[in-house]
């Protein structure tokens, strides 16, 4: 099954919790948990950092300039589309995110002063599934598979959004 969206943003959140109270090391730790930008409030050495882009039409240009903040929005599917991802699969993981978002997948926890985070529970089977599956779109790295395996790679994610869209 491998590591699920919550089990890496527990697993990054405590390392993020135990490098700033214990190790007190400056660290750069980047992630796609957004959950854990909110702890820029809770821990006082801790800063959000951002590099800055540009929006323009669909597409996004990165700045090369490193900025404080957070991110408004994430820019996976953007980014997928950058590193040559189909067409075809790019618009139905932009159709899966609009349907997971219309949802609200927000609880409190209230061992984690308000922060918010994903509740798996309020999600159905096939909500999972469609969230694995942007998940799994996202991991590729294509820099570090041969041109076999990316077509592989390609074509598995195809069969997959198949079996996940009902086609």
């Amino acid at each position: 099954r491998g590591t699920s969206t919550f089990d890496g943003l527990s697993i990054a959140w405590s390392i993020l919790e135990y490098i700033s109270k214990n190790i007190k090391a400056k660290t750069l730790f980047a992630t796609h948990y957004h959950e854990l930008t909110e702890l820029e409030h809770v821990l006082k050495n801790v800063v959000n950092l951002k590099i800055q882009i540009e929006e323009y039409k669909d597409d996004i240009i990165f700045l090369r300039k490193i900025i404080k903040g957070k991110s408004d929005k994430s820019y996976g599917i953007e980014v997928a589309k950058l590193a040559g991802l189909p067409p075809v699969i790019i618009k139905r993981a932009k159709e899966l995110l609009n349907k997971i978002e219309e949802k609200e997948f927000t609880k409190n926890d209230k061992n984690s002063n308000n922060i918010q985070t994903i509740s798996e529970n309020q999600m159905d089977f096939n909500k999972v599934k469609e969230l694995r599956f942007i998940e799994e779109i996202v991991d590729v790295d294509i820099h570090n598979l041969t041109p076999l395996q990316a077509m592989d790679k390609l074509n598995s994610l195809i069969e997959k959004a198949k079996t996940i869209g009902g086609e």
